[in-house]
């Protein structure tokens, strides 16, 4: 803690330096009555360079955002903060919505303090928290390709493997995107306000609007898949993810648990509620298209005891030979609900002549099997629910005026690349400031073919995946040897992997006792550890 306080104020008396010397120079233009510079703004703002905490390796790694501030003192007075506050790269979790109080003297002060003392932390936190606003901006772009994309034949890989299990064809890195398997189970949680609201209802005693809510999440899901033409990385045994979000007030982790069957397990903790699951993937080729049958349940528990479970549905691609690649999803989706309410989606089959795709209707029944309310809308758009009519039938959610919005996708960001990724999926394989010290070395972020491929360094991307490939394959190996996952276990040997915790603590401790370094050179002694 001294030392991460210690960084911080560094980085103040830099600034302090910085605006001393510029503010002098403003003094002497105006004594002399000469216009200021260009980049000189009316309400003395200016924009600074690049962070000195940011360092080689780290810019290697995440994109940063340039900060700015403006202020305006009188030489006389106290050093104050404008209302434009100063934007600071976090490093701990739990600073990320911290903001500065106007007129507040004692940051540096603290600061000197707190280099010189070893008292409890408590109190000094509490201080610093009043003090020092630490905030950053996630990033909204990939980084520019360092490399010409090279062309590949589709059809050339996969005309000798119609029929087999995607996950052991081995194709090339043009075919990835640059997120992991473990990352895109994240992207179902991109609209968890949903599940915030649907708590809130639930504890004033709307249980229907409750299950409306959980049923919108669950399609939500599916809206980031949308011209997404490429796969994610497998990964490795033992490979595992953190998101925090404390905008979102979210904490995500997820494991890849089992290689044979590849099996993925996610924990996931929000604001009154649980979700967690697992999913085993079957995927076919069949020549023009790709299936992909989830095996699986997700599970989402309330803190008021009330639970709610479902498994996804089928999604294919299609197209793979010749015209436009696309993807839909179909099939039906019970949740179903330990109390009140269960609901039944479905997910239409897209034909070949249909103008209006991607359609979901379903409705929400209480415990007797009477329907209570319709869902309709698009995977891909939005959905609106109807209650019932006075004759006491549910209403045809498409054709009532008085269809009340569930829930609407996200604007896709401005700067969109050849994956199709959403803003929140562009944020996730981002190392953002601090963060890098904190992640175990099993993380996705450090998978280093999955890194080349986001900077478009592709010959080093497909060279890197070669290689993690041949380490994979003794995986099934450690596996019969009694390999166990870290962070999951399974109670019964069918049963669905359950999170074991431990692993926020361990972060917060930095203590990653067990966690082998999966992504470095593989030997026989690498062997023996693991």
């Amino acid at each position: 803690m001294l030392s991460e306080f210690s960084e911080f104020q560094g980085q103040l008396r830099v600034f302090c330096e910085e605006r001393s010397t510029l503010l002098d120079t403003l003094r002497q233009l105006e004594a002399a009555n000469i216009e200021t510079e260009p980049s000189v703004t009316h309400d003395n703002g200016y924009r600074l360079a690049k962070h000195p905490f940011s360092s080689s390796r780290r810019e290697k790694y995440t994109v940063f955002s340039s900060t700015e501030f403006s202020d305006e003192i009188d030489k006389n007075e106290v050093e104050e903060v404008s209302d434009e506050e100063i934007s600071y790269f976090d490093t701990q979790e739990s600073f990320h919505e911290l903001i500065i109080s106007h007129g507040s003297i004692a940051a540096k002060s603290h600061m000197g303090r707190l280099t010189e003392s070893a008292e409890p932390h408590n109190n000094m936190e509490d201080s610093f928290f009043e003090s020092l606003p630490l905030d950053f901006e996630r990033r909204t772009e990939l980084p520019d390709p360092l490399e010409k994309e090279k062309s590949v034949s589709l059809w050339s890989m996969i005309k000798d493997n119609v029929g087999k299990d995607l996950t052991r064809v081995c194709l090339p890195v043009y075919f990835n995107e640059p997120i992991s398997s473990l990352q895109k189970c994240c992207e179902d949680m991109e609209y968890s306000n949903l599940l915030d609201k649907a708590y809130e209802y639930g504890k004033a005693g709307d249980s229907l609007q409750r299950i409306l809510n959980v049923a919108a999440f669950a399609v939500s899901g599916y809206a980031s898949s949308k011209g997404r033409q490429c796969k994610p990385f497998n990964p490795l045994l033992g490979e595992t993810y953190e998101a925090d979000f404390p905008d979102k007030g979210i904490r995500f982790f997820s494991e890849k648990v089992s290689h044979h069957p590849t099996i993925i397990a996610c924990h996931c903790e929000g604001k009154g509620w649980k979700f967690w699951g697992d999913s085993n993937l079957r995927t076919k080729f069949w020549g023009r298209s790709i299936q992909l049958d989830p095996v699986g349940v997700l599970t989402l528990e309330f803190d008021d005891g009330e639970i709610f479970q479902w498994s996804k549905v089928t999604t294919s691609i299609y197209n793979l030979i010749l015209g436009k690649l696309y993807c839909d999803h179909h099939g039906v989706m019970h949740i179903r609900g330990n109390r009140q309410f269960s609901s039944r989606l479905r997910f239409k089959e897209q034909s070949i002549l249909d103008r209006n795709p991607h359609l979901v209707d379903g409705f929400v029944e209480d415990a007797s099997g009477k329907k209570v309310a319709t869902i309709y809308g698009k995977w891909d758009d939005s959905l609106h629910y109807s209650s019932v009519d006075g004759d006491g039938r549910p209403k045809e959610c498409s054709k009532s005026p008085d269809a009340s919005l569930l829930w609407k996708k996200n604007t896709p960001p401005v700067n969109v690349t050849r994956y199709n990724l959403t803003s929140f999926a562009i944020t996730l394989n981002e190392i953002t400031p601090g963060l890098q010290e904190k992640l175990p070395p099993t993380d996705s972020r450090f998978r280093p073919d999955q890194r080349h491929l986001e900077n478009g360094e592709y010959d080093k991307a497909n060279s890197e995946k070669q290689r993690l490939e041949r380490r994979q394959r003794m995986s099934r190996k450690l596996q019969e040897c009694g390999w166990k996952p870290r962070w999951f276990q399974q109670e019964s040997e069918n049963g669905p992997y359950e999170y074991v915790g431990g692993y926020w603590e361990s972060r917060n401790e930095r203590r990653w006792d067990g966690c082998p370094d999966i992504f470095g050179e593989f030997n026989r002694d690498a062997a023996v550890s693991l």
